[in-house]
């Protein structure tokens, strides 16, 4: 299913003997996969970053506003710790596959609560990351951020479209106010060139023509018909063709 990343913020986290706090945050990566859910944890880990990967989030109960997570209170707080305002390392990561891969802190429950088709191959990926590289991005911080077309500015990042049967972010919502007032677009991730943070801009490859006349996005009107007209509009195969 397809939501705006905005929707989960603010979800309550439910481990599997209590609550641990709400969803802050989202990282991904440059494939644009959700690898990390950071999780506002309060009073209970005061100081910490608490990162959960979506192999051990379970489906998002939009009705109630709660996420599970499939794992103990115990289990989360005994993972290797990160500091608020610590960089995510290649190494740290490799620690954190280790510690939520490891044999004995499943005992009988030797699978997560949800398969994550990465999983797999993660721990020879981890070792590829170069620790100098910005190998994650933040939702959080890439909101705002302006997108520009071949030929010129044409918004800024609003939010994000996620699809929460793999944790992949589809698309990127962007306001055209400044340029077409009361209108959004969606522009799809497979578009996009490049995240250039020294200048808060992401670089996308079409031009401000083509996005003016892209149709326009509303929320309640986004299905696989309004997918399918999007990605007709730029000649572009739809990624659903290549999953399949």
């Amino acid at each position: 299913m397809l939501r705006r990343v905005d929707e989960l913020n603010n979800f309550v986290l439910d481990a599997a003997d209590g609550e641990i706090g709400r969803c802050k945050d989202f990282l991904f990566d440059d494939r644009w996969v959700i690898r990390y859910m950071v999780a506002d944890t309060g009073k209970w880990l005061p100081g910490r970053k608490v990162l959960i990967s979506p192999a051990w989030l379970g489906k998002p109960r939009w009705s109630e506003g709660r996420l599970p997570v499939g794992a103990t209170k115990e289990q989360i707080e005994n993972s290797p710790p990160l500091e608020i305002g610590q960089p995510i390392s290649s190494d740290y990561e490799q620690r954190l596959y280790d510690y939520w891969t490891s044999p004995a802190l499943w005992g009988a429950y030797a699978e997560p609560a949800m398969p994550y088709p990465e999983m797999g191959q993660a721990r020879g990926y981890y070792k590829t990351i170069s620790p100098e590289a910005r190998g994650l991005e933040s939702t959080t911080e890439v909101t705002g951020f302006a997108i520009q077309a071949t030929d010129d500015e044409i918004g800024h990042v609003e939010d994000f479209v996620l699809d929460d049967d793999d944790w992949t972010i589809r698309y990127i919502i962007v306001d055209t106010r400044n340029w077409l007032p009361g209108r959004k677009v969606l522009v799809s991730t497979k578009w996009l060139r490049e995240i250039k943070w020294e200048d808060k801009k992401v670089l996308v490859d079409m031009n401000k023509e083509s996005v003016r006349s892209s149709p326009e996005y509303i929320p309640e009107k986004l299905d696989r018909q309004y997918e399918i007209g999007l990605h007709e509009h730029y000649g572009s195969p739809p990624y659903w063709e290549r999953r399949e």
